[in-house]
């Protein structure tokens, strides 16, 4: 190997700041509780609230604000049978550009769900121009466990004038139950690359979203209700599809706001056939 390689090697593994937070949570005779904390490096949680009978909703925070070359983080969440807990984030998640070394930005989330109820709802992750980014999520269900989960983000900040040109970003978003695959998704998208003007791809759109539900029970019901709410046709920014026992509510479009409202708008039609629960919002939603 020669010495210029060497080297870069050795930055790289010198830009390397990886952060760490695992969660467990399990069940009293009348709450669930968060049992489980773990952290290294800028990886945090508020307490717990309890806004709705026995739930328990908790904010992830990342006091740095966003992803620079080097960043590693890892979130595994453990939701024990009988524990329900809603998960979200105060603010949007950002990747921003990496270093004159190309050093990739990292997130890794890992959730485990065992005849629980668990609800996966971060706000969108932007990635800024020049950014190489990569985010990997991976939910594993076991026996009676019911799970509704979104992923947003968007290409650049065009509002700011500021549009995605270089760069890339690689996504996972892997959804199994008792082992079995039952959603594999993976995109690796460059700055420069055709899909993302091909009319087969993102049509020249900067925001994609995704929000898929496992459990339900009035399928048909709960189909019904979204595509009357969010019907078809050459405007619609959402698709809907169910199979293999999994619910996927797709957004394409260019408006964070946009996907986050659609998205948040079918969590809500959804989570009382998934859960016997009516929609509660999370108060940081509403700052």
């Amino acid at each position: 190997m020669g010495e210029l390689s060497f080297l870069n090697l050795s930055r790289q593994a010198e830009r390397h700041w990886p952060a760490y937070l695992a969660l467990g949570f399990d069940r009293t005779d009348e709450q669930t509780r968060l049992r489980h904390m773990e952290f290294r490096g800028p990886l945090r949680v508020q307490r717990p609230f309890y806004p709705e009978q026995g739930l328990c909703h908790v904010y992830l925070l990342h006091p740095p604000g966003g992803l620079v070359s080097g960043d590693d983080l890892t979130i595994q969440i453990r939701c024990q049978p009988g524990s329900e807990a809603l998960l979200t984030t105060p603010s949007a998640g950002k990747i921003y550009r990496a270093d004159s070394q190309g050093v990739v930005q990292k997130q890794q989330v890992e959730i485990e769900v065992e005849q629980a109820c668990c609800e996966w709802l971060p706000m969108e992750t932007i990635v800024f121009d020049g950014a190489h980014g990569k985010l990997d999520t991976t939910v594993n269900l076991l026996g009676d466990a019911r799970f509704i989960g979104m992923d947003v983000f968007c290409l650049g900040r065009p509002k700011s004038q500021l549009p995605f040109v270089s760069g890339s970003i690689e996504q996972r978003f892997a959804v199994y139950h008792q082992g079995r695959p039952l959603l594999l998704e993976r995109q690796y998208l460059a700055a420069d690359d055709p899909l993302l003007q091909a009319s087969s791809g993102y049509a020249g759109h900067l925001v994609s979203g995704m929000l898929v539900a496992f459990g339900l029970k009035d399928v048909d019901g709960v189909l019904e209700r979204l595509r009357e709410a969010f019907p078809a046709g050459q405007n619609a920014t959402l698709s809907i599809t169910y199979r293999l026992d999994v619910l996927v509510v797709r957004y394409l479009g260019d408006c964070s706001e946009q996907a986050q409202q659609q998205l948040r708008g079918c969590w809500q039609l959804i989570r009382p056939a998934l859960l016997g629960r009516e929609a509660c919002i999370p108060r940081i939603w509403n700052t």
